[in-house]
């Protein structure tokens, strides 16, 4: 992994009360000729919530709005929105995120890809799949596999796939992987973004935890017809933290991703450093393939 030089890429703007004080785990996508983050951040009441920013290339921010685009509104939110995702489809942006009260639930929402081009933060009616239980960690495919949209989902401490007809109504739910004993994967495994296509099926990023709770990133390969079959699983992690700011902050030793692209023959990775502070790195597919 080739860290970008200028990291980290966005850091808290203490002026901003919704955001002064972390600012972390970022859905990252492109849209209209941009790259386009959504990311959590959280003030002096710790609360998350959901800022925007945007870049020409991934790395050089440009744009930054100064007010949260997406808020906790109901009951289930109460603690907070968390750790977006993003899959354009269609003429749709599609936003999974981790609803947070007792305990923590996945939802699902939209937006108008024109609204957000325009930054209409007009966002569809908020659905969450799966009620009463324990759920984090979630994406959408971009594209249905088998007539059926994908979802990948983490129950503690697994990752999990579920197909609808619709995008609300979900079902045939069921472990995709588990942790490895003994392994720097062993506490809990869980997705970063979106799965990304490329020839040999689905590249899918994923993060692992060790028993030191320390968060690194891995991949697996999936095939296309068949998301639920494994051809490929880093036997070791290919990103893991070393910066100052990756190892120290409000919570250490912690790389976490939302969201990646590819652009040629490279992946770049968007990720939560020290769950603290947003920055960006670059790898070949060849490096994760060989």
């Amino acid at each position: 992994m080739e860290r970008f030089e200028g990291n980290p890429i966005l850091k808290p703007i203490p002026e901003h009360i919704w955001e002064s004080k972390l600012v972390f785990n970022p859905a990252m996508f492109e849209l209209g000729g941009r790259v386009h983050f959504i990311y959590r951040a959280m003030g002096d009441e710790m609360v998350s919530r959901l800022g925007y920013a945007s870049s020409p290339d991934g790395q050089h921010i440009d744009e930054r709005v100064d007010h949260p685009v997406f808020e906790p509104i109901n009951p289930s939110e109460v603690r907070g929105v968390e750790d977006p995702r993003v899959t354009v489809m269609g003429d749709r942006c599609y936003m999974t995120y981790t609803a947070y009260a007792e305990t923590p639930q996945i939802g699902i929402t939209s937006i108008k890809s024109k609204d957000l081009l325009e930054k209409n933060w007009c966002w569809d009616e908020r659905t969450h799949p799966f009620p009463g239980i324990t759920d984090k960690d979630s994406a959408l495919f971009p594209v249905k596999v088998r007539g059926k949209y994908v979802l990948f989902h983490r129950i503690d401490p697994n990752l999990c796939i579920a197909y609808s007809d619709d995008l609300r109504n979900w079902n045939d739910s069921r472990i995709v992987t588990t942790p490895r004993k003994n392994s720097w994967d062993c506490l809990r495994v869980g997705i970063a973004g979106p799965p990304i296509e490329i020839d040999e099926g689905w590249l899918q990023i994923y993060h692992g935890v060790d028993q030191n709770r320390v968060y690194r990133l891995g991949a697996l390969l999936l095939e296309k017809g068949n998301p639920e079959k494994i051809l490929y699983r880093s036997e070791a992690p290919f990103f893991e933290p070393y910066e100052d700011y990756e190892c120290n902050g409000f919570i250490p030793n912690v790389v976490f991703s939302c969201g990646a692209i590819l652009r040629g023959n490279e992946v770049l990775i968007s990720y939560g450093a020290a769950d603290s502070v947003i920055s960006v790195s670059k790898f070949s597919i060849n490096e994760i393939l060989r």
